[in-house]
């Protein structure tokens, strides 16, 4: 049998050909908040990925590169550009390169029960850095987790990496639209996690188990971080990554996250001009959301015009909700509106 009927063989007898990856933009196509300058706290760059840290100094840029491995498929990675270097950790300081799971989205890991799956992330990564890096999964519901390590080889090279995490029979899983699961990249951590030895299996989470001989890959300005071609599914072994269009992904984002518009475009709607006033300066429109949301998003509405006393949302649900600007003069209006339901 040939390499590929073996593969094509093996693919078929762990899971479906279509929906293996359980990863919403592991492609890094859908880029609907633009890049962001990150100085301090939690950020979203690219949709479903975001940076976390548990303190610390460092500085840095989320962005959607063109630097994609050779001949694999991909027209855009994660990048993480270090413009302010952290080379002294404090303790309980940490930076996570992350993407968090809905509990009714990963039942088919079976966790918590005797079926449990081993389960396989994939990705190509580049990083100025080299040494050992620690990938984490991390089950929010029970409070336990689980690390491997993995090498960066070469600065600045993409390699191909593949992690097997062991099933976990304890500890089922939320069936609702809450966070129940986090994978996480670790790419700096403090003494508070690193002083023990690294948890291989799960276990109750223990921060001195999760991130032992992990680098720091924020030491230095010149640093960068790329991961594209993210794949995790139900098996000990990696099949090829599931290339989905962009249309597909960007409606499995706006689960998570909506705009009204591309970003640098301000010729957008809900409109309000004065023949469309409900009276004494009112106006409002009404707004569906492109997809029906995980849950009532964070809405912020704004406008290019200052000429108005109050901006705002009503009747707001996951499906959509109700804009208004309020004491309105003679001028058109149009605002733009953002809505977050993310994890």
């Amino acid at each position: 049998m040939s390499k590929a009927a073996e593969l094509a063989a093996l693919i078929g007898s762990q899971t479906a050909l279509s929906n293996r990856n359980l990863i919403i933009n592991g492609a890094m196509q859908v880029h609907q908040r633009g890049d962001q300058s990150v100085s301090s706290g939690n950020s979203y760059s690219l949709d479903r990925w975001d940076v976390a840290t548990t303190g610390g100094s460092a500085a840095y840029n989320l962005q959607q590169s063109t630097d994609v491995p050779a001949g694999q498929g991909f027209g855009n990675s994660f990048k993480l550009d270090v413009t302010t270097a952290d080379t002294a950790m404090g303790a309980g300081d940490g930076y996570i390169f992350r993407q968090s799971f809905e509990g009714q989205n990963i039942q088919s890991l079976k966790k918590g029960t005797s079926n449990a799956e081993q389960v396989t992330v994939q990705f190509w990564v580049k990083s100025t850095k080299t040494g050992t890096y620690i990938l984490e999964l991390y089950d929010i519901d029970n409070a336990r987790q689980v690390s491997k390590s993995y090498t960066v080889s070469s600065a600045d090279t993409w390699e191909y990496k593949t992690v097997t995490f062991p099933a976990d029979t304890s500890g089922a899983m939320d069936n609702d639209n809450a966070r129940s699961l986090i994978l996480q990249w670790w790419l700096a951590a403090g003494s508070n996690f690193t002083s023990g030895t690294l948890n291989t299996t799960w276990a109750s989470a223990t921060s001195a188990n999760r991130v032992v001989g992990q680098v720091n890959a924020l030491d230095n300005t010149s640093n960068n971080f790329h991961v594209v071609g993210v794949q995790m599914e139900i098996g000990e072994q990696a099949t090829p990554f599931e290339h989905r269009s962009y249309g597909e992904e960007l409606a499995l984002c706006q689960r998570y996250y909506n705009r009204s518009r591309d970003l640098g475009n301000t010729e957008t709607g809900p409109w309000y001009n004065q023949p469309e006033q409900l009276g004494s300066g009112y106006g409002r429109a009404y707004i569906p959301f492109n997809v029906v949301m995980r849950t009532d998003p964070t809405v912020t509405v704004s406008t290019n015009n200052t000429n108005y006393t109050a901006i705002g949302t009503q009747f707001l649900t996951n499906r959509s909700f109700t804009s208004f600007l309020n004491g309105m003069g003679a001028n058109n209006y149009v605002t733009q509106w953002t809505a977050d339901a993310e994890l």
